[in-house]
């Protein structure tokens, strides 16, 4: 049976319990990242940006920032954050920086906070929403949930890498 998940905007008390669901949900694709560029190339190409994910979640919380931030909460208890902006020039939301805690990944958490966040941004008039995630396999599972969601169609992209 699926649990009963209620979505809530955020609020900066949120933070440290998001940071550990990040750094928790995250884990396993950094450690993908590392696997597929090997120590070296990961060291000076990707692991700069993985350790500054955790600044950009806070970042999102400024009073000018451009994101909002829900949280997904089972039984009284946050389990999962999305972001999101809207453009209202381009009338283009985007899907940032989320993620479900992986104790509870599988559920449809992630699913359900996609569609929230789709349904506000169709609230507020946008046109189209857009979201960005990898290829690899660590990404398999936010994929899935994006195209539950109503996400269909896709601009595959390849990140290619080589020591110098």
């Amino acid at each position: 049976m699926k649990p009963v998940i209620r979505i809530r905007i955020a609020n900066t008390s949120d933070l440290p319990t998001l940071e550990d669901i990040r750094q928790k949900a995250f884990a396993p694709v950094f450690e993908s990242f590392q696997n597929i560029l090997g120590d070296e190339i990961y060291a000076s190409a990707q692991k700069p940006e993985d350790d500054g994910q955790s600044e950009i979640l806070s970042s999102m919380f400024s009073h000018d920032s451009v994101w909002q931030i829900f949280v997904a909460e089972s039984s009284g208890k946050v389990v999962g954050f999305v972001s999101m902006q809207l453009n209202h020039d381009s009338k283009v939301g985007e899907i940032g920086l989320n993620a479900v805690h992986p104790d509870y990944s599988g559920n449809g958490i992630g699913t359900e906070m996609y569609k929230f966040v789709v349904h506000k941004m169709k609230e507020s008039g946008m046109k189209v929403a857009t979201v960005a995630t990898g290829g690899d396999i660590s990404h398999a599972p936010a994929r899935r949930a994006y195209e539950k969601s109503g996400f269909n169609v896709q601009i595959p992209s390849v990140w290619m890498c080589r020591t110098l």
